[in-house]
This record gives C-alpha cells, sequence and structure tokens, in this order.
C-alpha cells in the first residue's frame, strides 16, 4: 500500500483526480437528467407502486447479473478503458432510444429496455470505478477525496432536478436523452485524451486463471476475511430496509402532498443539499478514529430520519427531514468506501466492489419486490415507520461485530489467501 501511494505522488497524483472527477462529474450530470426524466414521467403518468418496481427491478438486476464478471474485469484489464466504454455503451443505446422517440416509438416499455440498458453499462463500470481511486490518491487522503467525491455528485444531484424539471416543461424526453449523449461524449474525451491514470500490477500480468476461477477467488476472499463477510452481511440488511425510503418517497409526497413537479423536485434539491452538505462534513472532519463508528452514526441518522418521514404531516417540515436523511448518507457511504479501499489487496479490489454493486443490487429489488406492491394497498407512512425503526436497530449489528470494529482501524491491506488455503 505505501508503494501505490508514492506511484500516486510521482504521478502528480492532484492534477489527475481533478481531471478525473471533471469527467466523472460531466458524464453524472448527464445520466442524473435522464435518471430523473425517466422516474418522474413514470410516476405522474401511473401513479403505480407496481410500475415503479418493474422501473427499478429493470434498474438492478443486470447489476446482479453482470457485477461479479465485471469486477473480475475490473481486476483484469485497465479499468480508466473500462469506464469509457461503459459511457459509451451507455450514450449509444441512449442515442438510440432518442431516435425511436422521435419516430413515434414512446411506449413505457421502451424506458424499462433503457433502464436496464443503462444499468448494465452501470454494472460493467461500478467495480472500476469503486477500484481506480486508490491507483490514483495516497492512502491518507483516500477519505477527503471520497468526501469531496460525495459533495461534488450531491451537488450534481442538486442542480440536475431543477434542470430536468424545467426541461420537461418546455422539451420533449427525447431533448434530455441527447444532452445524455453529449455529456458522455465530453467526458469519454476527458478520460481518454487528458487523464494519465496509471494501469494496476494485475493488468499488466498475463491472466492465468479463467474467469470463474477469479469469480471464486473473489468470493473465497471475502468468506476468508471475516470482516468482510460481516460487512456484508450488514449491508444486506440495510439496503433492504432502506428500500421504501429510497424508492417510494416521491410516490409518498404525489400522494399525500400532491401532483406538482416542483414538489418532487424540492424533495430531491433537499436531499441532494443534505447529501452537499454530508459530503463536506465527512471531508473536513474525516469520521471517528474508527471507521466503523462513523459508519454506525450515518446508519443510525438515517433510520432515525425514515422514521420522521413517516409521521411528519407538513411538507416544509418533511422536507428538513429529507435533508438531514442525505447528511446521513456519506457519512455511512464514505468510511464504508475507504475501509474497502483500505483493507482490500489491490488486486482483488475490482471483485469485491463488483460483489458489492450485486449485493446492493439483488438486495434493493428484494425489498421492493415487498415494498413496492404492497405501496398500492399500505401506507407508505407506515413503512418508512417500521423500517426506519428497525435501521437504527441494525446500528447494533456494528457496533456488536468485534471483527468489523477491528477492522475499523487503519491497517495494512488484508493479504491475499495463498493457494494452500483451505476453500
Amino acid at each position: 500500500m505505501e508503494l501505490r501511494g508514492i506511484v500516486c505522488m510521482k504521478s502528480n497524483w492532484k492534477r489527475n483526480i481533478v481531471l478525473y472527477l471533471a469527467g466523472q462529474t460531466v458524464s453524472l450530470f448527464g445520466t442524473a437528467l435522464v435518471q430523473y426524466a425517466i422516474m418522474w414521467h413514470i410516476t405522474l403518468t401511473t401513479q403505480s407502486g407496481l410500475m415503479m418496481t418493474v422501473s427499478i427491478l429493470c434498474g438492478f438486476l443486470p447489476t446482479f447479473l453482470l457485477s461479479p464478471f465485471a469486477g473480475v474485469w475490473a481486476d483484469r484489464f485497465n479499468r480508466r478503458l473500462l469506464i469509457v466504454a461503459a459511457d459509451a455503451g451507455i450514450a449509444a443505446f441512449t442515442l438510440a432510444l432518442a431516435v425511436l422517440f422521435w419516430l413515434g416509438y414512446d411506449d413505457i416499455w421502451l424506458l424499462f429496455l433503457i433502464s436496464a440498458i443503462r444499468a448494465i453499462g452501470s454494472a460493467l463500470q461500478t467495480p472500476a470505478v469503486g477500484a481506480i481511486l486508490p491507483q490514483m490518491v495516497p492512502e491518507d487522503q483516500l477519505t477527503r477525496i471520497n468526501g469531496i467525491n460525495g459533495s461534488i455528485q450531491a451537488l450534481i444531484t442538486l442542480v440536475a432536478p431543477m434542470v430536468s424539471a424545467a426541461l420537461l416543461t418546455f422539451a420533449e424526453l427525447e431533448w434530455i436523452f441527447l444532452i445524455d449523449v453529449a455529456t458522455a461524449a465530453v467526458a469519454i474525451a476527458i478520460m481518454l485524451f487528458f487523464s494519465r491514470i496509471p494501469v494496476h500490477a494485475k493488468a499488466a500480468q498475463k491472466q492465468q486463471a479463467g474467469y470463474f476461477a477469479d469469480i471464486a477467488g473473489g468470493f473465497v476472499y471475502i468468506r476468508q476475511q471475516r470482516f468482510l463477510f460481516r460487512f456484508f452481511l450488514f449491508c444486506a440488511l440495510f439496503f433492504i430496509w432502506a428500500a421504501p425510503a429510497t424508492f417510494l418517497t416521491p410516490l409518498q409526497v404525489v400522494r399525500r402532498f400532491g401532483e406538482d413537479v416542483w414538489r418532487l423536485t424540492a424533495i430531491e434539491v433537499v436531499f441532494s443539499i443534505g447529501m452537499m452538505l454530508g459530503g463536506v462534513i465527512i471531508a473536513a472532519w474525516g469520521g471517528f478514529r474508527n471507521r466503523i463508528h462513523t459508519m454506525a452514526l450515518g446508519c443510525f441518522m438515517f433510520g432515525v430520519f425514515t422514521v420522521a418521514l413517516g409521521v411528519i404531516p407538513n411538507f416544509w417540515i418533511y422536507l428538513v427531514a429529507m435533508g438531514l436523511v442525505g447528511v446521513s448518507v456519506p457519512v455511512f457511504n464514505t468510511p464504508s468506501t475507504v475501509l474497502l479501499q483500505e483493507k482490500v489487496q489491490e488486486d482483488y479490489l475490482g471483485r469485491v466492489f463488483g460483489i458489492l454493486s450485486m449485493l446492493t443490487g439483488s438486495m434493493m429489488p428484494i425489498g421492493m419486490l415487498l415494498f413496492g406492491p404492497a405501496a398500492d394497498y399500505v401506507r407508505i407512512e407506515w413503512m418508512l415507520i417500521g423500517t426506519g425503526v428497525i435501521m437504527t436497530l441494525l446500528t447494533a449489528f456494528l457496533m456488536g461485530s468485534k471483527s468489523l470494529i477491528q477492522a475499523g482501524v487503519k491497517t495494512e491491506a488484508v493479504p491475499a489467501p495463498s493457494a494452500d488455503d483451505p476453500a
């Protein structure tokens, strides 16, 4: 790990990270415009929890299916080029969808299809994005850079819903698709022609094992490290119970407070402001000495303010609670990401992040299979109260795990299992 930090410093890491973040910011902006436009279009035209569930499943199932393979590719190949290839593929299919809409083919199933295709690109890209930062940034700067990155993403999600809502008032959906294509082209140009990101060691070597052997090696690595196994178990539980707060609040707002687009915009804007503030706080503060303690704080905050979303009757106070939910997200996400970046050996980073993506890609749909259709029969407020209470109780899982608490203290990367270790 020390060698990696030296390489980053010799490679002028500050310039590289600025260029990298610039490209990712431009790409994220176009992606966010399309995501909000699709989500609001489905919400306003169907007002159906079932339709929202179908859309969410289309967006997550490809991640579940492809993430293990994508993790292997992120360990085997140049991560920068993988990110570029994923952006290019998403842009190409989004352009094709825009053409179909212009030709009059605008059935809602096409939006489900593009959600699935975009999810395929995201599945290929996510492990590489999670694994590439340690190639560029010294270890002692990972928390700061991840916090800054989180704030930038929150700023984009703050601006994107306002821009998306404004565009939807006078422009057709296909024009928003074209904006995403243009921003992807800019991001690809930055990554290809201006970024200088070194190839990690495993990608520079001749690959001996097959894909399935590499996938199995990633699972063995996780199983042999107790803290990783418990970390993934906690994430599985958390993501199931976080589904209503993550996906059903727009539908709750439409049903409870009104069908105005500005209300949907407001909750996204306030949530993004909260995330941006949380990212700034975690970047400046750095969290507790033990990263698990910081994660537990974020989990507890998320649960408490989810309960608040279920009981608050006034929309303006509801917005305050939504903002505080946003603050809790980087307080939870940043230390969990840095924990993996610090503790996992570089050759396994792509696979570990790939398996994490598979986990989130399966647990969220499982949660929505339960809560989405139920939202047509049970008040969403009751779901938020119940799941919020459960998430506050999950804090005890983190604080009560000795292996996680030990892993929360900064140490060297966990060594890879040897060939003689039992599977």
